[in-house]
Formats: structure tokens, C-alpha cells, sequence
């Protein structure tokens, strides 16, 4: 095995694309109270963690190389493609840059983002009005920015898997969702009948597609 240029022990790297992924995120969520830190937060732990085996120090391909080295033995396992491990496991040949699901997390990193975007765009205005927010993509579900959240991260999963990544994914989906249960109980005291009419016709986060009108 030959290693033309260092996989890992890029921290400068580590640094700038959590930075970057971390901003981006924070320009669009704009976290307020104490349940937007939290949901921010451990969102912020899941983009650093993958950076960090994404250029740091591989711990995944560390604890599976035992593994990896028998089932694939012509596997340069320190090469950043090795990273990608769906694309390994799966048998897949070529650049795993182009494969089906690294495109496919391009779809929800991006569509995260724009999800992101414009609920919160909908949100600020609806609350420098004192409204209850039932426009743009509150009009199909009633957290959008908790599934642009999920939405992104998904993303990151089909693009570089880790264990620990993993095992976080289920773990903030949970969090996400008891969160919203204490979110949904101030916007039900806070807007009473407004509130139930819009709960009672829109999901909670798988949208339904058909016509609606907000409230107006």
C-alpha cells in the first residue's frame, strides 16, 4: 500500500469545515431560547465528530481494520475514498464521489439547507408579528426545521458513515422529537384555538400533499 498525499491529521481542515457547515447552519437557525441551543448543540457535536474522523483521526477504520484488511485485502484503508464506506461495503468501483449515494446526500444536505432557510425566514417575520407561523413550509409540516435538521444529517450518514455518527443519528431524532413535544405544549397555551385548527390539519413532520391555506 502506497499513500501519495496524508488522509488524516488534516485538523486545519477539521477546523475550517466544521466552522463553515457550523455557520452556515447558524445564519439560517438563528438558536434564541435555551430548546434552540440544545437542538443546535447536539447538532453541532454530530458535524464536528464527523469532521473529525473525516480528517482527523479515522476511529471508525481504526476499530474496523481488522475487518476491512480480510474482507477487502487490496484496500488501502488509510486512503480518504476507504472513508467512504458505504461505497466499500457495498462493492462499488470508482471515484465513490460520483456513486448513487454520495449524490443522493448532496439531495439532503442541500434540501436541508433550503428547508432550514425558509422556515426560519416564515418563523422570524411570523414572530416580529406575534403570529403563529403557517406559511411557506408550515403550511405541510409543523417542524420544518427539526426535519431540515434530520434532512442534513441523513445526509452526512450517506456520505461518510461513522460509528459514532451512527449511533448519534438515532439519539438526536429522538431529542428532536421530544423537543418538539414541549415546543408544540407554549405554542398550544400561547395561541389556543388558532393553535389546535393548524395542528389538527398539518403533520407534525411527514408532510401530506395536498392544498392548504395558512391561517390567516
Amino acid at each position: 500500500m502506497t499513500h501519495d498525499a496524508p488522509a488524516y491529521g488534516l485538523w486545519t481542515l477539521v477546523v475550517l469545515n466544521s466552522a463553515v457547515f457550523l455557520i452556515f447552519a447558524f445564519s439560517f437557525f438563528k438558536p434564541q431560547n435555551a430548546r434552540d441551543w440544545r437542538s443546535f448543540g447536539a447538532f453541532a457535536a454530530f458535524v464536528v465528530a464527523l469532521f473529525v474522523e473525516m480528517y482527523g483521526f479515522p476511529l471508525t477504520i481504526y476499530l474496523m481494520s481488522g475487518w476491512l484488511q480480510t474482507r477487502y485485502p487490496g484496500l488501502d484503508i488509510l486512503s480518504h475514498d476507504a472513508g467512504h464506506l458505504w461505497s466499500t461495503l457495498l462493492g462499488s468501483s470508482g471515484d465513490p464521489h460520483f456513486g448513487v449515494l454520495h449524490l443522493a446526500s448532496y439531495a439532503f444536505l442541500g434540501g436541508g439547507f433550503w428547508l432550514l432557510s425558509s422556515a426560519w425566514n416564515v418563523l422570524y417575520h411570523a414572530q416580529r408579528r406575534n403570529e403563529l407561523a403557517t406559511a411557506g413550509p408550515y403550511q405541510y409540516v409543523r417542524h420544518p426545521q427539526y426535519v431540515a435538521f434530520v434532512m442534513i444529517l441523513l445526509g452526512f450518514l450517506l456520505q461518510w458513515p461513522t460509528l459514532l455518527t451512527l449511533a448519534m443519528f438515532p439519539v438526536l431524532v429522538l431529542m428532536y422529537g421530544r423537543l418538539t413535544t414541549s415546543e408544540e405544549a407554549e405554542m398550544h397555551q400561547h395561541f389556543g384555538p388558532t393553535y389546535e385548527q393548524w395542528a389538527a390539519r398539518t403533520p407534525r413532520f411527514i408532510p401530506v400533499w395536498r392544498n392548504r391555506r395558512a391561517i390567516g
